[in-house]
């Protein structure tokens, strides 16, 4: 049985008619730029995320990127955050002449250390960036303690963790909430994707709002009036009203991934296979959304090779951890520096976890993997 790493089809099969139809509603009004379902769509993120503001930008990257623009972060400035994420991490805090100061992740959680961060802050060190990876939040009691400690802002890299909640803080603290800026994506293949590229920051200060609503427009306000510079980093009308149907279905979708996580961990387990396999790891009371599930074994490569001739989608996130990029060459950090990270990198695979998952489907995954083990 051929299974997708995901299958966007099977998604819009249900909502098809209300995508089209807020599509149409769009091009009548044909205010195609920051028309009525961008604000709308801000004000239900907001709400959705239990934080006061959100501002729709163009990308997840984005997001990040005028996080730290609205910190006034540039070169000369160190950024503290993880080496095991996703490039644009790392790659917004370079673009702005700063400088990305990695620390390792925690074993089981892939989660930035909070353990590591201290020794890592020096008087260039302009704020902490946790990624909330795969879509479980990092150990934000910790990292905020040291945040405030040190008095520096936190961004939380929350571009797979929308709807995630955090177990150990006080009740509805989501991802996002906690630090001072949240940032998502809305690219398609996330627990709440677009079609294309979109992003939303939230955060609970008015000021901050404020100024990433001027620095998305090129730091104009009025219009033609600027006394910043920012950039053109609009989320589309088109996208944000697509987004607003699909938000409605978000908390489902999240909780169907849930479901087929734990189907995933009955399964392995009765295979036989938690020996060979080391199964996705959920902190006490955090409320995980599996944007990913992720195995890993040091066979990595071999299981992946032999799933890919069984028509099974899997995918490796990711292969080449940030400090060992050839870009951050300049940056000095060498192979052994941050071993959990790098042999996350080695030894993790990404299976099919979307709503639409089939039982079926499912066992054939599971047996797949117990027929290469076994064989």
């Amino acid at each position: 049985m051929e299974v997708p790493l995901l299958d966007l089809q099977a998604q819009y099969k249900d909502i098809e008619q209300q995508v089209l139809q807020a599509i149409r509603e769009v091009y009548e009004h044909k205010l195609f730029v920051l028309g009525p379902e961008v604000k709308r769509l801000e004000q239900e993120i907001a709400a959705y995320s239990n934080a006061d503001y959100a501002v729709g930008v163009a990308s997840g990257s984005d997001a990040i990127l005028l996080s730290l623009m609205a910190l006034d972060i540039g070169p000369g400035d160190e950024v503290i955050t993880t080496p095991y994420t996703f490039f644009a991490t790392a790659g917004s805090i370079s673009r702005l002449g700063a400088t990305p100061v990695f620390v390792d992740i925690d074993e089981q959680s892939y989660n930035i250390s909070p353990s590591a961060i201290e020794a890592k802050i020096t008087s260039k060190t302009k704020a902490i960036m946790p990624v909330h990876l795969y879509g479980q939040c990092a150990d934000m009691d910790a990292i905020l303690d040291i945040a405030a400690r040190h008095k520096l802002p936190v961004i939380e890299d929350a571009a797979q963790a929308i709807g995630a909640e955090y177990g150990k803080a006080a009740a509805n603290k989501k991802a996002g909430s906690m630090g001072d800026f949240g940032c998502f994506s809305f690219f398609p293949s996330k627990n709440l994707g677009c079609m294309g590229d979109g992003g939303m920051i939230v955060t609970n200060d008015a000021d901050l709002a404020q100024k990433t609503s001027i620095l998305r427009v090129h730091g104009s306000k009025p219009k033609y009036y600027h006394r910043v510079i920012g950039l053109n980093s609009r989320l589309d009308t088109l996208q944000a009203a697509v987004l607003s149907v699909k938000l409605k279905y978000l908390g489902g979708w999240s909780e169907k991934r849930r479901k087929n996580a734990e189907a995933y961990n009955k399964l392995f387990k009765a295979k036989g296979l938690l020996g060979l396999i080391t199964l996705p790891f959920t902190e006490y009371n955090n409320k995980h959304i599996y944007n990913q599930y992720v195995i890993r074994t040091p066979k990595r490569d071999q299981l992946r090779e032999f799933l890919q001739e069984k028509g099974i989608g899997t995918e490796i996130y990711y292969p080449i951890p940030l400090h060992l990029q050839e870009c951050y060459h300049q940056l000095g950090y060498s192979e052994g520096d941050f071993p959990h990270a790098e042999k996350a990198a080695q030894e993790t695979l990404a299976l099919p976890i979307y709503p639409e998952l089939t039982q079926k489907q499912q066992q054939s995954v599971v047996s797949s993997i117990g027929e290469f083990f076994n064989s």
